[in-house]
């Protein structure tokens, strides 16, 4: 940070020796100092990022603005939802967040069975972080899946969702593999970072030690292409092995093309 100055007075700014260190990272280091305090523009951006952080968990879910591009590219989308009644229910009640209303069951015990893989989106506790990666990332992923001759169900969106609602999804659907795509708890850097949780045979109860973590989904983290290669990757290996989470490595090669495809993936 340049010392700023006053005509025949000390600098205001005394600029920090770390500052050139965040060409490297988004972390808040080098921010340098006015007098004992962080200087203004600093205090501001951090007063900004907190808002951001804020707004993303409070935001509503646009479903229909997530479906419409998957949709136009011939994905059939439910509209689901879960068991709280409100967003502040959502932020208070997590456990109703893992089930599912019971007019999303109703629904879903009227659709077909029997499918190699079911991708679902939720919003979890950053709508932001679907708005902008979800439809994209499943754009990318979907067709290497299909390509494979994996039999996909619909895509699954649901309100107010944490993790496990994807577990009673997958059951009801009889999928051996699902996929989520949830908003991850937003940082002050990253108010719009998505996760990517995978299961092998998740059931009702089924606990995280079962599933496999692809995280800081985002332009700026991991690159939407590279998480579809590294998806597609433990997705395969999850049903070579018939299993997911702990016990199933990441051992993937940076050449790995996904579902022996021969498609190759380059980041974004």
């Amino acid at each position: 940070m340049a010392a700023k100055t006053t005509s025949g007075k000390k600098p205001i700014v005394t600029p920090d020796p770390w500052r050139a260190l965040t060409r490297f990272t988004d972390a808040r280091i080098g921010l340098g100092r006015c007098g004992g305090s962080l200087p203004l523009a600093e205090v501001l951006a951090f007063k900004l990022a907190h808002a951001q952080a804020r707004d993303a968990v409070w935001l509503p879910l646009d479903m229909d603005g997530v479906a419409a591009p998957l949709e136009a590219a011939g994905h059939r989308c439910l509209r689901l939802a879960s068991a709280v009644a409100d967003r502040g229910e959502f932020l208070t009640r997590p456990d109703k967040g893992r089930t599912l209303s019971e007019a999303s069951k109703t629904l879903l015990a009227g659709e077909p069975t029997g499918f190699d893989l079911c991708l679902v989106v939720g919003d979890g506790l950053s709508a932001r972080a679907i708005h902008e990666n979800a439809a994209p990332f499943l754009l990318r992923f979907a067709p290497l899946a299909r390509a494979a001759g994996l039999r996909i169900a619909p895509v699954c969106l649901v309100a107010n969702a944490r993790v496990a609602v994807a577990d009673a999804i997958a059951e009801t659907l009889r999928a051996t593999v699902v996929a989520m795509c949830i908003g991850e708890r937003p940082g002050l850097s990253s108010p719009n970072s998505m996760g990517l949780y995978m299961t092998y045979g998740a059931r009702t109860g089924t606990t995280d030690e079962a599933r496999n973590c692809i995280s800081n989904v985002r332009r700026g983290g991991l690159g939407l292409d590279l998480a579809a290669q590294k998806l597609a990757y433990l997705m395969e290996e999850a049903l070579r092995i018939k299993t997911s989470g702990v016990q199933l490595k990441d051992t993937m090669p940076p050449n790995y093309l996904p579902f022996a495809t021969g498609t190759p993936v380059l980041d974004v």
